[in-house]
């Protein structure tokens, strides 16, 4: 059964290049790959080619459930698009619009079956949001 994608974006005050960066490299990813506070990212991996695999670690803060996500890398176009096969099967697409000084970013992808999709769009946007927030207040 082919189900639609959930698409969630946002626009973030920043250029292009700073938003790509925060986006794939490791170090910035562990500052934001969560949806809420007391979660975290404690480690992430990035071999951002086609065929290179993406894999971060999300954890409650108090250690009480954690979860590792992996996904493989099916196109990647510099600063425009990304796509990605998760390890279940489901891909997941995400764009980077250049708007000069803003950049908007959006990620469609395959719902899985194990939750409801309001709350699985709900949690790639509080994901997305952070991200939003985590680029915004970098300096330079």
């Amino acid at each position: 059964m082919k189900t639609n994608k959930i698409e969630i974006s946002n626009t973030i005050k920043a250029p292009v290049e700073k938003v790509w960066e925060s986006w794939v490299k490791p170090a910035h990813i562990t500052q934001w790959n969560f949806a809420a506070d007391d979660w975290c990212c404690p480690k992430a991996e990035n071999d951002l080619r086609v065929g290179g695999k993406y894999s971060a670690r999300m954890e409650a803060k108090d250690g009480s459930f954690g979860f590792d996500f992996e996904a493989i890398y099916d196109e990647v176009l510099p600063m425009e698009k990304i796509s990605c096969t998760m390890i279940d099967g489901r891909q997941a697409i995400t764009t980077f619009e250049n708007e000069g000084n803003v950049t908007k970013v959006t990620t469609q992808f395959d719902p899985e079956d194990q939750n409801p999709i309001e709350m699985q769009k709900g949690g790639w946007q509080a994901i997305l949001d952070n991200f939003k927030k985590y680029v915004e207040n970098l300096d330079g």
